[in-house]
């Protein structure tokens, strides 16, 4: 009894560790996410070559967050980040009209590895402090969320350099594997919702 309720003690109170993969094409404002969700500040940044890694605490979950950089030579290699992931951040440039079916072809190519069928998706549909940007429901549109069959998913209007959308984003994205760890899910061999 003492191990059974020292789990759900844990589920519900205790640190809880999930593994992100934050993904998206070039420019679409990944690693600013990461550095304002880390250090709460905008740092200067360059494309990332390769991949940044940082751990990102909120409220009660330690999320190791894996911005991998998106150059479309980059891409392919997306795929050795997928083992164990809990939750795929996926963020969309909502000012690049022009690349949105480019995105939702990556997207759709993520979703559908076989590692990653049983991870949470939250989107960040970022720059919505820039005119002419998609709303969040043509983004969710554009890459076919609304297709999706039996996927937990979440879409979220951002602006990474204010901040605004981030919070609540990890709101949804801790809650929902949260609940996924209690009723016994991972991100290996569960049965998609």
């Amino acid at each position: 009894m003492g191990q059974a309720f020292r789990k759900l003690f844990d589920t519900f109170f205790g640190n809880t560790d999930m593994r992100v993969v934050m993904l998206g094409l070039d420019a679409a404002g990944k690693t600013t996410i990461l550095y304002k969700l880390h250090i709460g500040e905008v740092l200067s940044t360059v494309p990332t070559i390769g991949f940044n890694v940082e751990k990102v605490q909120y409220k009660n979950v330690i999320f190791t967050v894996w911005d991998v950089g998106g150059q479309e030579k980059l891409r392919p290699l997306w795929r050795h980040y997928f083992n164990n992931t809990d939750g795929l951040i996926y963020v969309v440039d909502s000012l690049d009209r022009e690349r949105i079916g480019r995105a939702k072809q990556e997207f759709q190519t993520i979703i559908n590895d076989p590692f990653m069928l049983n991870s949470v998706i939250l989107v960040f549909a970022n720059k919505q402090d820039l005119r002419g940007a998609m709303t969040p429901m043509e983004v969710c549109e554009g890459l076919g969320l609304f297709d999706l069959k039996n996927r937990k998913w979440h879409i979220q209007g951002t602006c990474a350099l204010k901040g605004d959308g981030l919070y609540e984003g990890l709101d949804w994205l801790a809650s929902t594997l949260k609940e996924r760890k209690a009723a016994g899910f991972s991100s290996i061999g569960a049965s998609s919702f």
